[in-house]
């Protein structure tokens, strides 16, 4: 396994992470084995939005003694009255779900402004008495940080430059990737891709995913296999499923992403993410899809890091992040991102203009017209 800082957080989370949603409703025994196996793979990340008494007894109960080891996910606002799980912006109502998840876990790593998928959402999340009762919390140690869960760029957007937000919890793939901003992603998950509306990256999510890495906001991911149907031979939006290890790679290689949530049920599905780790490079690779899809990548960087190997070590996918997030101000690029960026061992300063790069990149960047920028860009003062 391999680990990435959550952000500001400074929190070490797993590259890969276990969604423990599937997991509700099954037998303490499957949920003992599947909490075992991601465990024993180096996994120290869980997502446990659930609001059910049952699941989040059955969680710590697997986690024994370890506890303490493990970084928990949680939500303010999930809820199951009447035994069906629901949102709820009630506050006694908030409180009664989430006091009895810290009564369960002790403490939450990371509390979700769960599920905020509307203005009217944002604005009940964002208000006094809400926001409020998450600081509180924070205040008095029982979550250490907040987050923000959405699935709408937008919203996310808005909610990080209110300067609240520690992680975001994002819905990220590459067909979620590629629809139109006007488009409901979740709702097409569940109703049914149209291929014909995929195009290059939006441009939105685009602009999220450089100001997370701008502002030290981590990504934590969900729905990176669109719900079971990319790796799915009938439901695929692609002109072939993608495999697991391939949706896993696509979301790692976004800027600002520290870890996939994985809604694993069984130890069979653990040990299949696993294989994200034991597959070549070349099994991992998901460019095939995305040229498939739609000629609008020709000139947009996805780092693939097909361009490599560079003859003078440069890591041109990590110099190629730098510069989209520094593009943003690029006259006011934050110390922060200027230390990662002269940290590389090799930099845009060390381009040869060989061309080789150019030569194996499949969209056709102009990979040292950007190594030339990169430099002129560090060179600034932030």
């Amino acid at each position: 396994m391999k680990y990435r800082i959550l952000g500001k957080t400074n929190i070490k989370v797993s590259e890969i992470g276990l969604g423990c949603e599937h997991l509700d409703r099954k037998p303490y025994e499957q949920v003992k084995a599947t909490i075992d196996e991601a465990l024993g793979n180096g996994v120290n990340f869980l997502d446990c939005f659930m609001p059910g008494k049952v699941i989040r007894e059955d969680i710590i109960k697997a986690l024994g003694n370890k506890r303490n080891d493990i970084v928990i996910q949680g939500a303010i606002g999930s809820t199951d009255v009447r035994q069906q799980y629901d949102i709820s912006r009630d506050m006694p109502t908030v409180k009664t779900y989430f006091d009895d998840m810290l009564r369960i876990f002790g403490y939450v790593d990371i509390a979700m402004m769960f599920n905020v998928d509307s203005e009217k959402d944002y604005q009940a999340v964002f208000s006094d008495e809400y926001l409020g009762y998450a600081e509180s919390l924070k205040k008095k140690g029982d979550i250490r940080h907040i987050g923000f869960s959405t699935h709408h760029p937008s919203l996310a957007i808005k909610a990080i430059e209110t300067g609240l937000i520690d992680v975001l919890f994002f819905s990220l793939n590459p067909a979620f990737d590629m629809l139109p901003p006007e488009k409901n992603a979740v709702e097409l998950m569940f109703e049914g891709f149209d291929p014909t509306l995929m195009h290059g990256i939006d441009p939105v999510r685009a602009e999220l995913y450089k100001m997370c890495q701008q502002k030290d906001i981590s990504i934590t991911v969900m729905k990176a296999l669109g719900g079971g149907k990319f790796i799915s031979p009938e439901l695929t939006p692609f002109e072939q499923p993608l495999s697991v290890p391939q949706c896993i790679h696509y979301a790692l290689t976004r800027p600002a992403v520290a870890s996939v949530l994985l809604g694993c049920q069984t130890v069979d599905e653990v040990k299949e993410a696993m294989e994200y780790y034991t597959v070549s490079d070349s099994e991992r690779d998901y460019t095939p899809f995305l040229g498939a899809v739609r000629s609008d990548f020709r000139g947009q960087c996805v780092y693939c890091n097909h361009c490599q190997p560079c003859p003078v070590d440069i890591d041109i996918a990590a110099v190629m992040k730098y510069l989209d997030v520094a593009r943003l101000t690029p006259d006011a690029v934050p110390q922060s991102l200027q230390s990662d960026y002269l940290s590389l061992t090799a930099s845009g300063s060390d381009c040869t203009s060989c061309g080789s790069c150019e030569e194996r990149c499949p969209f056709g960047v102009s990979i040292m017209m950007n190594m030339a920028e990169a430099c002129r860009i560090s060179a600034k003062k932030g």
